[in-house]
């Protein structure tokens, strides 16, 4: 199928999008926190420090509402930029695809139903460790029970996230574990130096080569216990994971506890797999054998800057953007251009609301 690229696995790719014109998605949407966020320039996540923690609930309440109730508009950056919410929201109801919150360590509890799975949020990589050993193994537990209960009603389990500062943490993850990653950011220039000063302190800290420990230190919440929702939802139906370099360390986690990856795919925006600064698709063929399929949205080509401003660095991917997009194109049929147009109308409704 020409709309997409396809990496990796190109077989289990192919097969995957060919079952899935006929199957049911079911998008999660996992919110979680790192307090390795508030490291100031680490992150575009919200409008300014004290606002970030409240962007992955703000990111659930939208999908759901249209708008936010935690707080008054819908999470952006400083200078206006939308969050990448307005993507997946698109995608998910012009497929009309179903989706629910489940809340994995995040600071700010949304105001709409959602799944608890009683963890904390992550502590600050450049100071403390992340969570303990038996937080990690609550993680895992905890999303293995919520995975396998939510693929039992679908033929592909979609799982995007909100993890602020995620992409720091992300990459301590995937270093520890022995891969040498480079990763991708919210902002153009991403502030690589910055993070690879924290990674590299926080790494010090690694004492065990068990990958739980590991998490433990220099991880997030969302990792582990989305890793648990791949490990057992795949043994039940396929799965997407849903986004760029945090859902690589979930991936690679999950291939030291294991999962099915004849039932896995990543799914993400071309932003991702084209982002110089960055080796995500190198990195996925050598983490597991599964494919990677991105998505190009076509915003390069939107009347509306801020939509624009994707293709050009900004976020590139978040809010399972990029596999929502995939998994709406599968199920509808559609192409770029009729997304972009349904994607500009989400974008003036939420800016002349404003």
């Amino acid at each position: 199928m020409e709309k997409f690229e396809l990496h990796g696995n190109i077989d289990q790719a192919n097969n995957f999008i060919e079952t899935m014109k006929s199957g049911r998605f079911l998008f999660s949407f996992v919110i979680s926190y790192t307090e390795t966020c508030e490291i100031p320039g680490i992150t575009f996540a919200g409008a300014d420090m004290n606002s970030i923690q409240f962007t992955p609930p703000a990111d659930a309440e939208y999908l759901h509402y249209g708008y936010c109730k935690t707080i008054d508009k819908i999470p952006m950056t400083p200078d206006g930029k939308p969050t990448p919410g307005l993507l997946t929201k698109t995608a998910l109801e012009s497929s009309s695809i179903p989706h629910l919150t489940i809340n994995a360590g995040s600071k700010v509890l949304p105001k709409l139903p959602f799944i608890e799975s009683g963890l904390s949020f992550g502590k600050n990589i450049s100071m403390n460790d992340a969570m303990t050993d038996s937080e990690v193994t609550h993680a895992v537990d905890y999303g293995r029970i919520v995975g396998r209960s939510l693929a039992s009603l679908s033929d592909c389990l979609v799982i995007g996230e909100s993890i602020p500062g995620g992409t720091t943490t992300a990459l301590a993850v995937l270093r520890g574990l022995g891969f040498d990653a480079k990763v991708s950011s919210s902002i153009p220039n991403n502030p690589v130096e910055l993070k690879n000063q924290i990674v590299d302190s926080a790494l010090e800290r690694i004492d065990s080569d068990h990958p739980y420990s590991i998490v433990a230190k220099v991880g997030d919440p969302m990792i582990p216990f989305v890793a648990g929702m791949l490990s057992s939802a795949s043994d039940v139906s396929k799965v997407m994971l849903a986004g760029g370099t945090q859902m690589l360390a979930v991936l690679a986690f999950a291939s030291k506890i294991g999962f099915n990856e004849e039932n896995a795919v990543i799914g993400t925006t071309s932003y991702i797999t084209n982002d110089e600064n960055a080796n995500f698709v190198s990195l996925v063929e050598k983490i597991a054998n599964i494919p990677a399929i991105s998505v190009n949205p076509g915003l390069e080509n939107s009347r509306y800057s801020g939509l624009k401003a994707f293709s050009e660095g900004f976020a590139k991917e978040g809010v399972g953007a990029g596999g929502s997009i995939i998994s709406s194109m599968i199920k509808t049929g559609n192409d770029s251009s009729t997304y972009l147009d349904l994607a500009e109308k989400e974008y003036h409704r939420l800016f002349t609301s404003l």
